[in-house]
């Protein structure tokens, strides 16, 4: 059997008496979207945080390309290849659309800025950065402030930021949260076409980008994983 790229093992998170995670267990295999679902208040926001880094889990493990990343932090799991996405936007909107690819590159490194090399000067954290860019569809924003952007073309940012980082692995919170149908759209496809580069874990809400999307789909509520298949079953 192939070695999962993410692989999530008995996840258990209780804050007082409340249970938020409860022996959870789930795989992200290459080449594939696992959606995981569930109502409000279901612990995906908790499960996410677990699996990147920003909460420590109670019992169980994270295991990513073999390797047990539970004690890492958050810019260590990034750098061990775990590139998210958030429900609620990240990018710095004051800076460029270039500068913010460019600082997401260079999360998924173990340097720092330098007041004496600004990163717009080094020439390879550009190249992935335009790279990035390219695919997502923005190539001709370069230069525009993060503010300027449309709702669809920030949600498009946040996938080339992540994508600038050349990870093992997505995790998206929510992608499509606030788009139109159109928009919507747009994404599925982008996100279709990302899964041959790193499998996605893919949490949403929108049904019809889920079922367009996953190869499986987990069901959580009240912290736990009740059914896991195909969109089929």
């Amino acid at each position: 059997m192939i070695e999962p790229v993410l692989d999530v093992r008995g996840l258990t998170k209780r804050f007082g008496a409340l249970v938020a995670s409860e022996d959870v267990s789930l795989d992200l295999r290459q080449g594939e979207i696992h959606a995981v679902i569930g109502p409000n208040g279901a612990g995906k926001s908790t499960l996410i945080a677990q699996i990147c880094g920003a909460l420590t889990p109670d019992a169980g493990s994270v295991h990513l390309a073999g390797r047990d990343i539970t004690g890492l932090s958050t810019p260590q799991r990034a750098r061990a290849g775990i590139a998210r996405t958030f429900q609620i936007s990240a990018l710095a909107m004051e800076n460029t659309v270039l500068q913010n690819t460019m600082l997401g590159a260079l999360g998924a490194t173990r340097r720092r800025p330098s007041l004496f090399r600004p990163i717009l000067r080094d020439q390879g954290l550009r190249d992935r950065a335009e790279a990035a860019l390219a695919q997502v569809g923005l190539a001709a924003h370069l230069q525009r402030p993060v503010a300027d952007l449309s709702h669809g073309q920030r949600r498009q940012l946040e996938v080339a930021v992540a994508l600038a980082q050349t990870p093992k692995a997505f995790v998206m919170d929510e992608p499509m949260a606030g788009l139109g149908t159109s928009g919507t759209h747009d994404l599925t496809t982008l996100l279709d076409g990302l899964r041959t580069q790193a499998p996605i874990l893919l949490v949403e809400h929108d049904m019809d980008a889920v079922f367009a999307l996953a190869d499986r789909i987990s069901v959580l509520v009240y912290g736990q994983i009740i059914a896991t298949g195909t969109a089929d079953d």
